[in-house]
């Protein structure tokens, strides 16, 4: 399976997803800020980023504009989940690079992980 990393700083989140992204056999790489993410996309190189929006330090749009412009990680697709609605969030987000953009109310846990599944299928991986 894939290697995940999972940036989100709400505690209950983030043991959420790992719980329902490793049932599937996924490794779940954690970073609690846009800082420590930034830091483990290079270091671990994962197959997927999960990315929150608002987060300590550096948030996740300026996450992902680093991350894009960063030739070790700009092939890595990068799935936004984050509780700000809204198109404008949603368009900025496709803009800078994401792949999706997901509201985390709109969305089931096991719903997540089939995205996730999705996305990685695009692009060759399982």
């Amino acid at each position: 399976m894939a290697k995940i990393l999972l940036v989100e700083d709400d505690p209950m989140m983030l043991r959420l997803y790992e719980r329902v992204l490793g049932v599937v056999g996924h490794v779940v790489v954690l970073a609690e800020d846009g800082d420590a993410g930034l830091t483990k996309a290079v270091n671990e190189v994962p197959d997927l980023i999960l990315l929150d929006i608002m987060m300590p330090k550096r948030n996740g749009m300026e996450v992902l504009e680093e991350l894009k412009k960063d030739k070790r990680t700009k092939d890595i697709p990068v799935v936004v989940i984050t509780n700000l609605a809204g198109d404008a969030n949603a368009e900025e987000a496709i803009a800078k690079g994401a792949e999706r953009y997901i509201e985390k109310s709109a969305y089931e846990p096991k719903q997540i992980e089939e995205i996730v599944s999705q996305v990685l299928a695009s692009r060759g991986k399982k």
